[in-house]
């Protein structure tokens, strides 16, 4: 049966899946880019670039297992960019370029229509103005027999645990302390939501804990 899952959500040790200041210039917020090390250096990382280099092991293991098997993807409106209020002149279409590493329909949660945009590679961005339920149900008939990716950011996640609508988490915890920024776990319960550690690896870049219920 197709799951509602995170992947490859990178936090640090104190708890933060962001740096504070979001901007063009930075993001993933100030410091943002050290969430992610584990992540930059693996094969499957490199491969979305269009690179045949990058380090094989676990971290990619994991890494490549945060992009399979996947149907849709909803993401919050900050990880589609740093635009805020109403969509200016539509030349905006995301952080990736022409060719976003989704390949599949991914829904972005907002308060502001805009028609969906066609992107190379097979995605498509959808701007869902009714809310997580709303955007859940149609990634859910997009993806068909595939799973549905929370893609993040810190908020989206939270407002997905919130209403009990994750199955499986997968959080790499890299060896940084942020003192600030997005914090995950505020006001979360997980253990009351019925999340158990299943699976636990370390290498020299993260903890990876897969939690599911």
């Amino acid at each position: 049966m197709p799951k509602v899952r995170v992947g490859g959500f990178s936090l640090s040790v104190d708890g933060f899946g962001a740096g504070p200041e979001q901007s063009l210039v930075d993001p993933l917020g100030r410091r943002g880019e050290e969430l992610h090390q584990w992540f930059f250096g693996t094969k499957t990382f490199n491969a979305m670039l269009g690179k045949q280099v990058g380090e094989t092991g676990p971290d990619d293991d994991y890494a490549a297992r945060s992009m399979a098997g996947f149907g849709a993807f909803i993401l919050g409106r900050n990880m589609f960019g740093p635009i805020r209020g109403e969509w200016s002149d539509g030349t905006w279409k995301g952080w990736w370029g022409n060719n976003p590493p989704y390949h599949a329909p991914t829904f972005i949660l907002t308060h502001y229509a805009r028609d969906p945009i066609v992107m190379e590679g097979g995605t498509t961005f959808h701007f869902v103005t009714e809310g997580i339920e709303a955007a859940l149900e149609q990634a859910k008939a997009a993806a068909g027999d595939g799973d549905v990716k929370i893609g993040g950011g810190v908020s989206t996640v939270r407002q997905y645990l919130q209403a009990d609508l994750i199955d499986e988490l997968h959080f790499a915890i890299s060896p940084v302390v942020l003192g600030e920024g997005e914090a995950m776990f505020s006001g979360i319960d997980l253990p009351k939501l019925g999340f158990n550690v299943t699976q636990r690896t370390l290498t020299d870049q993260a903890t990876h804990i897969v939690l599911t219920k």
